[in-house]
């Protein structure tokens, strides 16, 4: 990647203040840019139309269970193909902090390396570049993903310091151009989103499109990924789903983060999985269960453009009713906007062990 010259960094920097300006001001998508509703800042050669996805929200109240069984489940019923393919899982593996949930359950990890493998993939990988801590095999370890993937003979892959391939962008959300991607994530023939439910401070929630953030190697992009946070936040992840494209995407709700997310937030029991075919619908429907309204989300939004479908009315539930199933999660103050609805719906959840 070429050097940043000093004109490139301060043109960056003040985008990232003028978005941090706009979540002061209250607007619940942290960095819009209204131009891009007169352009088509995409190639449209490069993305087929949506259609009408499936999405499965699925009920499941712990960890404990035959998690195996609802995976291979749940992919099923979405649709998904396997058989003969290679397989990338990136979970989210931020951070680790013992008193919170920030990353994945790596109980649901494993589970989803048999359940891909009962599926007849020919190969299935576990790889993930933390952004904040650069000790990756601390957080492998100190999470009790390591011991889980040991279990299951899984291998695990540091896309931090993975061989990188030069990847064109075909959207223009930011001037970036291209990615240096991974080479696992090149080669992979599906790679498989699992973020964790989370609010988040900048962007009002991460899904499975924010977490594409972890195949963007920091040995390049900086720690916590700076040179997209400077590209701004927002546009950065329509730009990173783009070239990733994750073909599915499986959303740890059963224990989720509210609040001050994604790293200092609130553990809080939401008793569900979202299984899907296509990022947007599943993030918009991940929302929805978070009691937040996936069209004030602009990178959400503006992936519906042409990244996947956002249209509620398109996505073909499969599962349970997501607004039966919504848990509202707490947002931060200027997110208040993105909320669906009132009262208390954490009431009457139990105090289930996850």
């Amino acid at each position: 990647m070429k050097p940043m010259d000093r004109r490139t960094f301060l043109r960056r920097t003040g985008i990232v203040v003028a978005g941090s300006a706009a979540v002061g001001l209250g607007a619940g998508a942290a960095i819009p840019n209204l131009l891009h509703r007169f352009h088509r800042p995409w190639d449209d050669d490069a993305f087929a139309p949506p259609g009408r996805p499936k999405v499965l929200v699925a009920r499941v109240d712990s960890y404990d269970g035959d998690l195996e069984t609802t995976v291979e489940d749940g992919l099923r019923e979405v649709g998904a193909s396997l058989a003969g393919r290679s397989v990338l899982l990136k979970p989210n593996l931020v951070e680790y902090d013992p008193g919170t949930v920030i990353n994945t359950d790596p109980r649901l990890v494993a589970a989803t390396v048999l359940a891909v493998r009962r599926l007849g993939a020919s190969s299935v990988l576990v790889a993930e570049g933390p952004g904040h801590r650069r000790d990756t095999p601390f957080v492998v370890s100190a999470s009790g993903l390591g011991e889980r993937l040991g279990e299951v003979g899984a291998r695990f892959v540091d896309l931090n310091l993975a061989p990188v391939t030069r990847v064109p962008l075909h959207s223009r959300f930011t001037d970036l151009g291209e990615l240096w991607l991974p080479a696992p994530v090149v080669e992979a023939d599906v790679v498989i989103s699992m973020p964790k439910m989370k609010t988040h401070h900048w962007a009002g929630a991460t899904l499975s499109m924010k977490n594409c953030f972890g195949c963007v190697p920091g040995r390049i992009y900086g720690w916590p990924k700076n040179v997209l946070h400077w590209a701004g936040l927002q546009e950065a992840i329509v730009d990173v789903a783009s070239a990733v494209r994750p073909e599915l995407q499986i959303v740890d709700g059963i224990v989720g983060m509210e609040g001050n997310g994604p790293i200092d937030g609130t553990p809080v029991h939401a008793g569900v999985l979202v299984f899907g075919t296509d990022p947007v619908a599943t993030d918009s429907t991940a929302a929805l269960v978070m009691g937040l309204d996936p069209a004030g989300i602009w990178h959400v939004s503006e992936a519906g453009r042409f990244l996947g479908q956002s249209d509620l009315e398109q996505i073909v539930q499969v599962g349970e009713d997501p607004e039966r199933s919504m848990t509202s999660f707490d947002v931060l103050p200027v997110f208040q906007d993105l909320k669906t609805g009132s009262g208390d719906a954490h009431a009457g959840l139990g105090d289930a062990n996850a």
